[in-house]
């Protein structure tokens, strides 16, 4: 297919005049004189190798080609001036695409509120929201896969990632509403010693487990394990049909499963957090944008 070596001056030219029919009126309208503009109707009407426009005493109106061409020119005008307008919005961080990992009991907690306000804000921004559990948003960040992630208890380190506590929360205890420990208001962690535990794999969140399981080690016990499970939602269910008890984030009370309790454990000065994390040096403004969005630290009193 031959390229078309045709300046947007013409073609702009070439539009103006179609609408005024009248070349003083389009000179006019352009910011030009009527020479220049006559110039760059013969210009482009040399490329198309045919007249565009009849010229009459009074009178300028458009020939066969010149209507052909008309539609034409208008969208190729009106595509460029769409790309240039979401060209400078992506540029400024208005628009663009950014991809959110997210760990399922985060949407209990900061992620209504986070992606509610950041659409408030940049209304044109494409999200694509992922639910993922810790460790794979680690490797997404790396991989470039995602842009931010949710997670909770992000590792202490890790080499080009930055991370912001956004919320921490105390734990408590989930249990089948028949055992014997649902009748009190809260439970000591030395008293779930001899119950099985539900918790998440150790490979899809390594902090959080070790911290439950350092909780457990410094009530004097290490607990016995008998089913795992990846969500949080999931362990709550095994736990409901009495598999085992289980230690979580408080916000997983927010789940209302009829026959789970959950209790506060003492000492209650163990908490988990949750944070946002983003690759350091992004290009991508619309990152910028989302962590002038959120709140350091935020601590839930639930």
């Amino acid at each position: 297919m031959e390229r078309p070596d045709i300046p947007l001056p013409q073609l702009h030219a070439f539009v103006v005049l179609a609408d005024e029919l009248h070349f003083g009126h389009a000179a006019a309208r352009l910011g030009i004189a009527q020479p220049p503009l006559s110039q760059q109707i013969r210009r482009l009407e040399d490329k198309v190798g045919h007249a565009l426009f009849r010229r009459e005493p009074g009178r300028v109106t458009l020939t066969p080609a010149g209507r052909e061409l008309l539609p034409a020119a208008r969208r190729v005008l009106g595509e460029l001036v769409d790309g240039l307008a979401a060209a400078r919005a992506v540029g400024s961080g208005r628009a663009g695409r950014l991809r959110i990992g997210f760990s399922a009991s985060v949407a209990l907690t900061v992620l209504p509120g986070l992606l509610r306000t950041f659409r408030e804000r940049f209304p044109d921004a494409d999200l694509d929201i992922r639910e993922m559990t810790t460790a794979p948003q680690i490797a997404a960040l790396h991989d470039k896969t995602i842009d931010i992630g949710l997670l909770r208890e992000p590792p202490a380190t890790e080499e080009d990632l930055g991370f912001r506590t956004v919320l921490t929360e105390p734990f408590v205890a989930v249990l089948p509403a028949a055992h014997p420990l649902a009748a009190q208001r809260a439970v000591r962690l030395e008293q779930l010693a001899d119950s099985p535990f539900v918790l998440p794999p150790h490979d899809v969140g390594p902090q959080l487990h070790d911290k439950i399981t350092g909780l457990c080690a410094a009530a004097g016990f290490t607990p016995r394990i008998a089913q795992r499970a990846v969500e949080w939602q999931t362990v709550c269910a095994l736990v409901e049909t009495g598999l085992g008890v289980s230690l979580a984030p408080a916000s997983i009370r927010r789940l209302r499963l009829r026959n789970v309790a959950f209790r506060r454990i003492t000492p209650a000065t163990a908490r988990t957090r949750v944070a946002v994390a983003w690759r350091n040096h992004d290009r991508n403004p619309l990152v910028a944008h989302l962590l002038t969005t959120v709140s350091p630290d935020a601590p839930d009193g639930a």
